[in-house]
């Protein structure tokens, strides 16, 4: 592989031994109730906190594909560290994480790159991302071997969300392909303003209404770090063929630590055909 992407965040936002981490996955899943969807997901939207606060919560989202095979995961998160404009594609080589390396999709990100006006490579903005990487081991535990395009968006507007959508959904043509969207939601408010603001988010997640996330997004209405990588979901789910959505959990910090003076939302949701 031309390069592999260390892990950042293994031992701190997850178990950095191996067996420890798998152990805790699946407990993870194994908390969650049996859901029968009796559709193809599409999508699905996750958390991206440690998982002593989010692993719950994206549980139940990684279940529901759990054994599934995909021609390749496109995983997109929103850069925290560094900022750029556009969107940022780790094209060729793998990220590590403690069960292994995740090989790029590398014709299928070359594809995505193509198709798009604002994407480019910027390792930087790769390195110490942990929006991404936190997604990988519940994949590994939930696929098994499986391959990713990892995009980190610097923007997260409408434009450049539209572009994205429109190069997945060119690049994937007719290929079975899981689309990842990792966002947290409202930061640092009290327990009861924290759900009130989910809330909003959550009942977009559900109808699907990317334009209505996005509309409050700027009106400071409602909080989601990830919003780029959400609407990106659900738009590009919806090219994909998904009908039907589904909120599949929500928490938030003060449900973990019993802190509620300032906590930060987890939401789970699935689109599916």
């Amino acid at each position: 592989m031309d390069s592999i992407r260390k892990s950042a965040i293994a031992g701190s936002w997850y178990p950095g031994k191996p067996s420890v981490l798998r152990k805790d996955i699946e407990s993870y899943f194994a908390s969650v109730p049996d859901l029968q969807l009796g559709g193809e997901v599409v999508s699905l939207i996750a958390p991206h906190a440690g998982y002593v606060y989010s692993g719950q919560v994206a549980a139940h989202a990684y279940n529901l594909i759990r054994g599934e095979k995909f021609a390749a995961v496109i995983v997109i998160g929103p850069s925290h560290r560094v900022a750029f404009h556009g969107v940022s594609i780790f094209s060729k080589g793998g990220y590590e994480t403690p069960l292994g390396i995740v090989p790029v999709a590398e014709e299928l990100a070359k594809d995505i790159k193509e198709f798009s006006s604002t994407i480019q490579e910027i390792p930087a903005a790769h390195l110490q991302e942990h929006s991404l990487e936190i997604q990988l081991p519940f994949l590994q535990i939930a696929l098994g071997d499986f391959s990713f395009v990892p995009l980190v968006m610097g923007d997260q507007n409408e434009s450049t969300c539209r572009d994205l959508v429109a190069a997945i959904h060119q690049a994937a043509g007719n290929k079975k392909v899981l689309i990842v969207g990792s966002s947290d939601l409202s930061h640092f408010h009290n327990y009861n303003m924290a759900t009130q603001m989910d809330a909003i988010v959550l009942n977009h997640l559900q109808n699907a209404d990317a334009a209505g996330l996005l509309e409050n997004m700027d009106k400071g209405i409602c909080e989601a770090c990830g919003s780029g990588p959400m609407v990106v979901a659900m738009l590009a789910a919806g090219k994909l063929g998904a009908t039907k959505s589904r909120i599949l959990q929500y928490a938030n910090s003060g449900d973990i630590t019993g802190e509620k003076s300032s906590v930060v939302g987890y939401g789970a949701a699935v689109y599916y055909k």
